[in-house]
């Protein structure tokens, strides 16, 4: 699979930077809410990280054979602060992606008929809006110092749909099989 309009490839590796940094600074502040004693936050922020993973090999995949150095021009929030700050951090990132970012970047795949990049972002902007959520509820838990109540996470790892009450037979968003599903 490969692009063949240079905007639609440009947003892509846009998107694989993004989402790439979102991986990393959800594993460092997971890590940072564990040892603030809130670790079913931390489970919260890896499983959201690996969706993030699945969301950046994705955009990867789509730019197939394209080859050579590039300058990604991608947003990332920076700083490291209390899990509630971070979390509000990451609000911040997601929201810019669900309201700003993949809807353009989904628009324009479509538009230059790119069919691969398309399903690419459909995938990431429907999960993302499942991470805005799942981190409000958790923000509202670590403002008053309390950890979230959780029994397990799961992660398609075909699209990032990530799910914290009973899992689906097939991915809401993309139709995978639970039996791939990765749980946190």
């Amino acid at each position: 699979m490969s692009v063949s309009n240079a905007m639609t490839a440009d947003f892509l590796r846009s998107a694989y930077g993004g989402e790439s940094m979102a991986h990393m600074r959800y594993l460092i502040w997971g890590g940072l809410a564990e040892r603030e004693g809130l670790p079913n936050i931390g489970r919260l922020f890896q499983a959201i990280a690996y969706a993030e993973y699945a969301h950046a090999d994705n955009h990867f995949k789509v730019l197939g054979e394209q080859q050579g150095d590039f300058t990604v021009p991608a947003g990332a929030v920076f700083g490291v602060g209390k899990t509630a700050d971070n979390l509000q951090g990451a609000i911040d990132g997601e929201l810019h992606e669900v309201e700003q970012m993949y809807p353009v970047y989904l628009e324009t795949a479509r538009y230059q008929r790119e069919k691969g990049a398309e399903r690419a972002f459909h995938f990431a902007l429907e999960a993302e809006k499942i991470h805005v959520e799942l981190f409000q509820n958790a923000q509202n838990s670590a403002r008053n110092s309390q950890d979230i109540r959780i029994a397990e996470l799961h992660v398609c790892p075909v699209c990032g749909y990530t799910g914290s009450h009973d899992v689906p037979e097939l991915c809401p968003i993309c139709g995978a099989k639970q039996t791939i599903f990765k749980y946190f």
